[in-house]
């Protein structure tokens, strides 16, 4: 005999596929939403699907955007000769929040991870590259997190560079090893940011 009537048994289920989602919170969500008013539940719902009618990838950095280009890359008050290479879009907000980089940004999609299927054909190398032939570029920041795979994708884009007159650096140290920059304190980041080295 099923307890629970299946329209919430598949919400459950699909509330659990989101990360730091377990059973019980799960549970606690979708009861949540059903002892709520209905025209809040029906906000989230839309609010979901907006997601994905509303939002697509900048074609030059492949932040989330509303729009061809995103804020950043639309911005004229950026300054343009500076790319910082992050992994994921929400890394763009960890570093904006320190008010301390206005220049460009690119996003990988992830890193290198051979034990996962994940090679540099997967990720957003080669149009960083094609971006930094265009020229005009003179700094190149590494802004991957201090992980195995963060600091092993860094090292291919410096590899697959050369002799590239491009200054590249790395952020700082002041990142703990294995940590995300979703969740480093901006203070961290910006003396992250002010302390980076050369490759």
């Amino acid at each position: 005999m099923n307890l629970i009537p299946s329209s919430v048994e598949r919400l459950i289920e699909e509330l659990e596929r989101l990360p730091g989602v377990g059973p019980r919170t799960a549970e606690r969500l979708a009861i949540h939403l059903l002892k709520g008013d209905q025209t809040r539940a029906e906000a989230l719902g839309r609010a979901i699907i907006d997601l994905h009618e509303g939002v697509r990838s900048c074609k030059l950095c492949h932040t989330f955007s509303e729009d061809e280009l995103c804020a950043i890359c639309s911005a004229e008050d950026r300054t343009t000769n500076t790319i910082a290479v992050v992994e994921e879009p929400f890394d763009i907000v960890a570093l904006e929040k320190t008010g301390r980089y206005h220049g460009l940004y690119h996003v990988l999609g992830g890193v290198m991870s051979p034990l996962d299927g994940v090679g540099a054909d997967k990720l957003q190398i080669n149009s960083l590259l094609e971006r930094l032939r265009g020229g005009g570029i003179d700094e190149l920041i590494l802004a991957t997190n201090p992980t195995v795979e963060g600091e092993s994708t860094g090292l291919y884009i410096r590899q697959e560079l050369g002799n590239s007159p491009i200054k590249i650096t790395r952020l700082a140290r002041g990142l703990p090893v294995g940590g995300d920059l979703e969740y480093a304190d901006h203070i961290t980041l910006g003396r992250a940011l002010d302390g980076r080295e050369s490759l």
